[in-house]
């Protein structure tokens, strides 16, 4: 084994507090023109640095609720809007499902980027989840968003068609008759209930970017989008044969989601296909970054900044660097030493384990 061997519906929000009028001051004596630059540089330069040294504000997340389990009280839940607040205290029970959806879109995260520098690490009792990282919009930025989106639908979905859910059920849409390439079939079972899924996702996930409407707000309503989508590509008919000896002559289906690994697998192959943009003047749509570069589809995750350097602790980035990951010294991949180490060189260990043999 071995490490790294040096050291991330349109209710409105609150109204914004607004900032009580300075007094005047009365007028004092007349002071020289010089005087007066004097004082008001005096003033300027301690304002200036202090506006330069005051940390960026990360914002909470919905995220949290998947650190919350079962105790999911709305009023405690930090860095909800007012409109998911609303959601939150309407329907208890899918918020229930939105924190099981959270943890799995996170396990799903750490999986697909195990043998990253950037592994999707979490941090601990904090309500960002994910620290400063995702205050730079860029691609694991964007990743994260698509995911976070993708885990609400999937959730909601499986809920609603197990009966888990008192507002949903099984797809109401999926009856009659249809057909497909191996000819008609009816509609029966329980299919899965993708378009409440849906429909509840994006009401809560995008309450908030739907309030800011600036360029950062526009890209993660495009990545939440994606996620609903991929979703929805991978629904699957499965479906019972009725006849003789097990002819199928006669089919009954029904719509399934499948497991969200084929969703996390997507929306990776989406994070390296990965679209740098810039907005819009107007700020209601993308275009590329740089001339010559392809323009955005609906299907692409968008983002504005390259990542941060993720070989090596910073926290202003939001970085936790590498030091300490396990790396593999054969392999070529980024999982391998040369890349997981960013060429600092590692320390091998060698482990002996003790297994009882299968009985034979």
């Amino acid at each position: 084994m071995l490490k790294p061997g040096s050291a991330e519906e349109a209710a409105q929000l609150p109204p914004r507090r607004t900032r009580a009028p300075v007094p005047a001051l009365a007028p004092g004596p007349a002071a020289p023109d010089g005087s007066r630059a004097s004082a008001r540089l005096g003033l300027a330069c301690p304002l200036l640095l202090l506006l330069l040294t005051l940390p960026a504000r990360v914002d909470t997340s919905w995220w949290y609720i998947g650190a919350l389990g079962a105790r999911v009280i709305c009023d405690n839940i930090p860095g909800l809007v007012s409109r998911q607040r609303q959601l939150c205290q309407r329907y208890p029970d899918i918020m229930r499902s939105v924190g099981e959806g959270a943890r799995e879109w996170i396990r799903e995260c750490q999986h697909q980027f195990r043998h990253h520098r950037w592994n999707c690490t979490t941090l601990d009792r904090d309500h960002t989840v994910f620290g400063r990282v995702m205050l730079r919009s860029s691609r694991e930025a964007a990743f994260v968003y698509a995911i976070s989106s993708a885990g609400v639908v999937h959730a909601i979905t499986r809920a609603c068609s197990q009966g888990e859910l008192s507002v949903c059920s099984c797809d109401p849409y999926t009856r009659g008759r249809h057909h497909d390439q191996r000819g008609d079939f009816d509609w029966g079972g329980c299919s899965d209930n993708i378009h409440y899924g849906v429909r509840f996702a994006k009401a809560f996930v995008d309450a908030k970017e739907k309030r800011l409407k600036d360029a950062r707000a526009l890209m993660n309503l495009h990545n939440n989008r994606c996620g609903r989508t991929a979703v929805r590509r991978f629904l699957k008919l499965e479906c019972k044969c009725h006849g003789v000896s097990g002819s199928c002559t006669l089919r009954t289906c029904w719509r399934a989601l499948s497991d969200f690994r084929r969703t996390g697998d997507y929306l990776r192959r989406r994070y390296d296909g990965a679209v740098q943009v810039t907005a819009t003047q107007d700020g209601a749509n993308f275009t590329a970054a740089r001339q010559g570069y392809r323009r955005a589809t609906r299907t692409d995750l968008v983002y504005f900044d390259n990542s941060p350097d993720y070989c090596v602790l910073d926290k202003a980035a939001g970085s936790l660097g590498t030091a300490g990951r396990v790396c593999s010294k054969t392999s070529k991949g980024t999982d391998g030493c040369e890349i997981m180490c960013c060429g600092r060189g590692y320390d091998t260990t060698r482990v002996t384990r003790v297994t009882q043999c299968p009985r034979q």
